[in-house]
C-alpha cells in the first residue's frame, strides 16, 4: 500500500466489494472514456485493487498515457473507486495472485511475459446503500419534484489519505 488510507476506510470499502467478483474498469482515451468488466483479484483488499490483464490490450495503451482510472462495483451496495493505475509486471506478484482458472479464461499461465497486473492505488471511493429503501424514495421524489436531492444523504465518500 503506498498511500495512508485510515484503516476504518479500508475495512469498509473492504466490506462493500469483497464478494463481488467482476468490476468495470473505466479509463481514459482520446475518443474519451471506455468501460470494461474486469475480474478482480481474490485478495484482501489493503488499499489497492489488482487485475490481470495482457500487454496487447487497449486498456493497457490506455493506462500508459493516462493513470487516472475508475473501478464500479455493483453488489449489495454501489460503489466508485477513483485511482491511479499502474503497469506491474513482477513475476513473483503474479505467480501470487494466479489461480488455475486464469488459465483457462486468459489462455496462458502467469510467466508468460505478455501477462501484466495493473494495479489501482486507491484515492476514493464514494458508495450508495442498497438496502435503504426509504432513502432512496425520499431521493428519487426530490430529484422527479425538482428538489435538491442532496439532503437525503444516500451516499457516502470515503477521501483516502495520501
Amino acid at each position: 500500500m503506498s498511500h495512508m488510507m485510515k484503516q476504518e476506510e479500508i475495512e469498509t470499502l473492504r466490506e462493500l466489494i469483497k464478494d463481488i467478483d467482476i468490476a468495470m474498469l473505466t479509463t481514459a482515451t482520446e475518443e474519451g472514456l471506455v468501460s470494461r468488466p474486469m475480474k478482480t483479484q481474490e485478495v484482501e483488499f489493503d488499499g489497492d485493487l489488482w487485475f490481470f490483464t495482457k500487454k496487447e490490450t487497449n486498456k493497457y495503451d490506455e493506462i500508459l498515457q493516462d493513470q487516472d482510472v475508475n473501478v464500479a462495483y455493483v453488489g449489495k451496495s454501489y460503489v466508485s473507486v477513483r485511482g491511479r493505475a499502474e503497469i506491474v509486471e513482477d513475476l513473483d506478484k503474479k505467480k501470487e495472485l494466479w489461480s488455475k482458472v486464469y488459465e483457462k479464461i486468459m489462455q496462458t499461465s502467469y510467466d508468460d511475459p505478455n501477462l501484466i497486473l495493473i494495479k489501482v492505488n486507491v484515492e476514493a471511493a464514494e458508495y450508495w446503500e442498497s438496502g435503504n429503501f426509504v432513502k432512496k424514495i425520499a431521493y428519487y421524489y426530490k430529484r422527479m419534484t425538482g428538489q435538491s436531492s442532496k439532503s437525503t444523504d444516500i451516499n457516502e465518500t470515503l477521501e483516502l489519505d495520501h
